[in-house]
């Protein structure tokens, strides 16, 4: 059972630029459906692998809200940015945006997947197509946002 998802975009934009927008988590409430806000958090200032941040969260655009703590795990300029939710040793959800190189600009692929183990097993087969569904239609706004900002 694949409890994870993606959506593909591709961007007409230099890829360091969508890199650019993508790594900067203090601008995601311009992009994302559900994320309306973060802050970089223990000094952080910027993306680097094991820099903290937190994420202010309105689950399915409508609530509940909540502030959920995440852990930069990659972090290569112009090609990968990716977090978990939670922390790198125990996350409760990764989040990567891989940014790949065309002849006029990118393929940009945001992913998630949540861990295997007993608990998201169960709320995967209880909730997970739906909650993949909501995701799948997230990550596309959010990408198709990002794109009108590097293309504009």
């Amino acid at each position: 059972m694949s409890m994870s998802g993606s959506v593909t975009v591709h961007m007409r934009a230099n890829p360091e630029a969508i890199w650019d927008l993508v790594a900067d988590v203090t601008r995601i409430g311009e992009f994302s459906p559900e994320t309306f806000e973060a802050e970089w958090l223990e000094g952080a200032t910027g993306p680097a692998v094991g820099a903290k941040f937190r994420g202010h969260v309105k689950r399915n655009g409508v609530g509940p809200v909540y502030w959920a703590p995440c852990e930069v795990t990659e972090c290569e300029p112009g090609r990968v940015f990716a977090f978990a939710v939670g922390t790198a040793d125990r996350p409760m959800n990764s989040w990567r945006y891989e940014i790949s190189p065309t002849d006029d600009g990118a393929d940009v692929t945001e992913s998630f997947a949540l861990p295997d183990n007993p608990m998201t097993r169960v709320y995967w087969l209880l909730l997970g197509r739906a909650r993949g569904r909501t995701n799948e239609r997230g990550m596309r706004q959010t990408l198709e946002r990002i794109r009108a900002v590097v293309e504009g």
